[in-house]
């Protein structure tokens, strides 16, 4: 499966899903499945006894389009590593290559212009003309809710976003022969991916959780499906690369300028740079700036060894503390050690 946000969480679940029907599936994914790393494993591979295997395939490296499949599963097209134009491209060699089913998000615009047929895509708009939809969204704190085709749904996991991951992985499964019924019951005792939505605790009313959002529109579901859990929102980023943060400047600063409430906050630390040639004229508190000039609550903190000392004044009961990153090594144990400072 391909798209540009969600691939991991979904490869997840659908592996899950054929898990639950007795279809033995294998899986190769870009996160550690926490089932899997329960047994033992590092948690992103598994070989089954049957004929599935789930594939997260990359469109960063271009990879995606070396793969022929028998089913394609397109989640969203955004802005991200390349220009539009050139991941348009992309995915549609992805589409090109598929076998005999390919399946599309019609809520995506970019996405739904590669769509083969309607009746096999999935949407979260009713009227869309997609064949799987899913309604009735609803968040009771770290648990969400909803319906797909008159079956209930329910899930530990956070965020619309993740309604919409259930929705694809239940698409395809259930064009491979399993009822919507099971594609219930399995996801009922999902447990997640490593840094995905990853609750590290409550401490003082203050919710920690590690995300490894990383692209404008990941960082912006991840701070929506965060709302719902606390009064207060108080999202930390450390972007990764300084060809990569000026590429999206323009899309980090809308995306979280939209989804911040009057009360919520985004704090963000300088750019991780993991070496080489790069031209380091722009800074994560040029990010910062632009967020401020539309009125909203950005904050600035160089060393990220300050952060936890900094944001305490801002942390109050009934509140969620969002650490966002990716690439960087050593950000796992820097959540670790903001939720032990805490």
């Amino acid at each position: 499966m391909g798209g540009t946000s969600g691939k991991s969480t979904t490869s997840a679940m659908l592996f899950d899903i054929l898990q639950y029907a007795g279809l033995q599936p294998s899986i190769i994914s870009g996160a550690g499945l926490t089932s899997i790393i329960r047994e033992g494993k590092i948690g992103n591979a598994k070989v089954g006894a049957g004929e599935w295997l789930v594939i997260e395939a990359d469109e960063s490296d271009g990879s995606i389009v070396q793969y022929h499949p028998q089913v394609g599963l397109l989640l969203n097209i955004d802005k991200d590593h390349q220009e539009i134009d050139e991941l348009m491209q992309i995915f549609g060699t992805f589409k090109n290559n598929t076998k005999e089913l390919f399946v599309v998000n019609q809520s995506n615009a970019l996405a739904k212009q590669l769509s083969k047929n309607a009746a096999n895509d999935f949407s979260l708009e009713e009227n869309s003309g997609a064949g799987y939809i899913a309604t009735g969204f609803h968040q009771d704190g770290f648990a969400i809710s909803f319906n797909i085709a008159g079956t209930a749904f329910h899930l530990n996991a956070i965020g619309k976003h993740n309604m919409e991951n259930a929705l694809a992985a239940t698409t395809v499964a259930h064009q491979l022969g399993v009822s919507v019924d099971d594609c219930a019951a399995a996801l009922k005792s999902y447990e997640g991916i490593y840094r995905r939505n990853q609750v590290l605790g409550n401490k003082h009313g203050v919710w920690v959780i590690d995300d490894y959002a990383h692209n404008p529109v990941k960082c912006a579901a991840a701070i929506a499906s965060c709302q719902p859990v606390a009064e207060k929102v108080v999202a930390w980023f450390q972007p990764h690369g300084y060809g990569p943060t000026r590429f999206l400047r323009n899309d980090f600063v809308k995306e979280l300028a939209a989804v911040l409430r009057d009360q919520d906050e985004i704090w963000m630390s300088e750019i991780f740079y993991a070496g080489g040639t790069a031209v380091k004229n722009i800074s994560a508190n040029d990010l910062i700036n632009d967020i401020k000039a539309l009125g909203k609550n950005a904050f600035f903190v160089e060393d990220r060894n300050a952060f936890i000392e900094t944001v305490r004044p801002h942390l109050a009961g009934n509140a969620v503390l969002l650490l966002m990153g990716a690439r960087d090594p050593s950000l796992e144990s820097f959540s670790r050690s903001v939720f032990e400072k805490l």
